[in-house]
């Protein structure tokens, strides 16, 4: 019933509160209406999926690497995208969608590809992986983020280019071959998921004015020209209200700042590439000469300082009159629905996910410093000296008081830290046990991390109501729900230790 509710609410809103405008190019610029439109943020890749880190690798994948993945709730999503509008994200591009693997069945993964019905057919959309998708740019238009929506992945990690491959026989490479049967599964793709119609918003993807654009795929390094104009045409053409993004990667395609179903061009920096640095932005808008507009797909990996150089690059550099419109910072995650936060380490790198606000637990990974360098950024980019003060958190929700005393709750939009409080079941008064409790937790891991316990503030045999208030610099939230709880004679005997 719950769920209901709010799928009801979410599309009375967007049907109330929808963008006015298709964002628009004109040469090297992007504009919504008249105002033109530039964004900086931390990459949020897993909206509508979510990498389970804290479950591991899944060891019955012979790929030895394969993990856990599973699907965002409604309560997860919109948290999400709180947080990220909430602290100055206008845009966002999201990761791609995933392709079914023969190892998927073994390790309870589900994808947003399903391998054809019959041998040498079309791949299929998973209609539950696409309700969620559906979630996510219903939930984006609310709450005022664009989202830039790549379709196939060059690398392997969700399932890509040979996963689909596989379906026919044929090599990851002949992916990129405009006469391969796995190159006309991919238009099949494109085609399905562009005229799919929203279940929640009731219009089709092509007139979702969520979506700014449609990215031919992630990190497309062998992309051609052939490849990048006949997919180009294909999008555009399904979709001429949105822009169309050339996902080639570590070098600009000849024909794309040429062709007219090119919006935008992108490129992503990592250090193993040798581009990690505020040159490339100068050769890349150098390259492009005006005749598109241009975004940093991807960047980070890296010190805060060499972060800070390559971002002020971005956002304040001017070839010939033409600037990149945007950049992203690899990556973000968010809440997990009953409590603490999803984890992302990279390899055997030094780094982590960044979560919001940023918490003093990820001083290793330097959390606090890059989301204040992104907030400055993103307001450098509109122009501004100094980022708002962040608003006040959202409410928490809290969830389940367990046995032995264990309270989990989902944090807040913006909470960086909460105050727990409680009462004597039919009294007002409530008092505060605890001021500074943190969901920072670097890996925390659901089955093993606890937020907080009750037990110790109670009595046996009373009852008692309890409640959660978030709080950051700016100020408090509203209350949370209120869950009541006694501690019962025999909690000892539950191995509560």
């Amino acid at each position: 019933m719950s769920r209901l509710v709010c799928l009801v609410a979410l599309m009375l809103a967007t049907q109330c509160f929808g963008f006015e405008n298709f964002i628009t190019r004109d040469g090297s610029k992007l504009y919504d209406g008249d105002q033109e439109f530039r964004f900086f943020g931390i990459h949020a890749p897993e909206l509508h999926r979510i990498e389970d880190d804290a479950r591991g690798s899944c060891k019955a994948d012979s790929r030895s690497w394969g993990q856990y993945f599973k699907w965002p709730t409604f309560d997860e999503q919109k948290n999400w995208i709180q947080a990220l509008t909430r602290s100055g994200h206008t845009a966002m591009r999201v990761y791609v969608l995933s392709v079914s693997h023969p190892e998927d069945l073994k390790c309870e993964r589900e994808t947003h590809i399903l391998r054809p019905r019959e041998p040498g057919g079309m791949p299929r959309l998973n209609e539950k992986a696409m309700r969620v998708y559906d979630r996510m740019i219903a939930l984006s238009e609310q709450y005022d983020l664009r989202l830039i929506l790549p379709f196939i992945d060059h690398w392997q990690w969700w399932g890509g280019r040979a996963e689909l491959a596989a379906f026919y026989g044929e090599s990851a490479d002949d992916f990129y071959n405009t006469s391969s049967k796995t190159y006309e599964a991919y238009l099949h793709i494109i085609e399905s998921v562009i005229t799919r119609k929203n279940t929640i918003t009731g219009r089709f993807y092509y007139d979702e004015k969520a979506i700014m654009a449609w990215e031919t795929g992630n990190e497309l390094r062998m992309s051609t020209s052939d490849f990048v104009t006949t997919t180009a045409k294909r999008i555009k053409g399904l979709a001429p209200n949105q822009l169309v993004v050339d996902g080639n990667y570590l070098s600009i395609t000849p024909s794309s700042p040429d062709d007219e179903n090119i919006d935008i061009i992108s490129n992503h920096f990592y250090s193993v590439n040798g581009n990690n640095n505020p040159q490339t932005v100068i050769n890349d808008l150098t390259k492009i000469a005006g005749r598109k507009a241009y975004i940093v797909g991807e960047y980070g990996l890296i010190p805060t300082e060499p972060m800070r150089d390559i971002g002020e690059t971005i956002v304040e550099q001017n070839v010939n009159g033409h600037s990149a419109v945007g950049g992203f910072v690899w990556g973000f995650r968010g809440h997990r629905h009953d409590g603490g936060f999803y984890w992302h380490k990279e390899g055997n790198a030094d780094y982590q996910s960044y979560r919001l606000p940023g918490f003093p637990e990820a001083f290793e990974n330097n959390e606090i410093q890059v989301v204040q360098l992104v907030r400055e950024l993103q307001a450098k980019i509109l122009g501004k000296a100094n980022p708002a003060p962040l608003p006040a958190p959202l409410s928490p929700k809290l969830r389940k008081i367990e046995d032995c005393g264990e309270l989990k709750f989902m944090g807040a939009p913006l909470g960086r830290f909460y105050r727990i409080e409680k009462r004597k079941e039919g009294t007002e008064n409530w008092e505060a046990i605890s001021s500074s409790v943190s969901d920072g937790e670097v890996y925390f891991k659901p089955q093993q991390s606890e937020l907080f316990n009750i037990a110790e503030y109670t009595e046996h045999g009373k009852t008692y109501d309890f409640r959660v208030i978030a709080l950051n610099e700016s100020g408090e939230s509203v209350p949370s729900n209120v869950l009541s709880w006694s501690k019962k004679s025999n909690v000892g005997a539950l191995k509560c230790d």
